[in-house]
């Protein structure tokens, strides 16, 4: 029996996770509706691609290429010095949830990767609403 393929190879490998990153940042820039989202982020968005695009790679089940660069991901600790909240979770949740309707993914995978992304998503919150 062979073992169930990771999301990393559902997805399409690190080509598709490159441009989920890259139309979820394009996005994120592109909305006005997603402006409390995009000012926690830098002016150039050339280092967020990068690190989201590394880790995603590991998280999804391909290459730990962010853990190989940077170590363990600290995910909350890393997200600490901003201000998250319900609204900034729910834009970052908005914007992935297009980027990947965007690339037409398989609506299982699709649903699959929001419920994980909404754990994850909702575990940076670090401010009451």
């Amino acid at each position: 029996m062979q073992p169930a393929a990771t999301h990393y190879e559902r997805l399409g490998g690190e080509k598709s996770v490159r441009e989920l990153v890259n139309r979820f940042y394009d996005l994120m820039d592109d909305q006005d509706e997603l402006t409390e989202l995009r000012q926690l982020h830098a002016k150039s968005l050339k280092v967020s691609r990068e690190k989201l695009f590394m880790f995603l790679s590991g998280w999804l089940g391909g290459p730990s290429l962010y853990t190989d660069k940077y170590g363990h991901p600290r995910l909350r600790a890393r997200h600490l010095p901003f201000s998250i909240g319900i609204e900034e979770r729910d834009q970052w949740m908005q914007c992935m949830k297009r980027a990947m309707q965007q690339m037409s993914l398989d609506e299982s995978l699709q649903e699959e990767l929001l419920q994980a992304f909404f754990k994850t998503a909702d575990f940076m919150r670090n401010r009451e609403d």
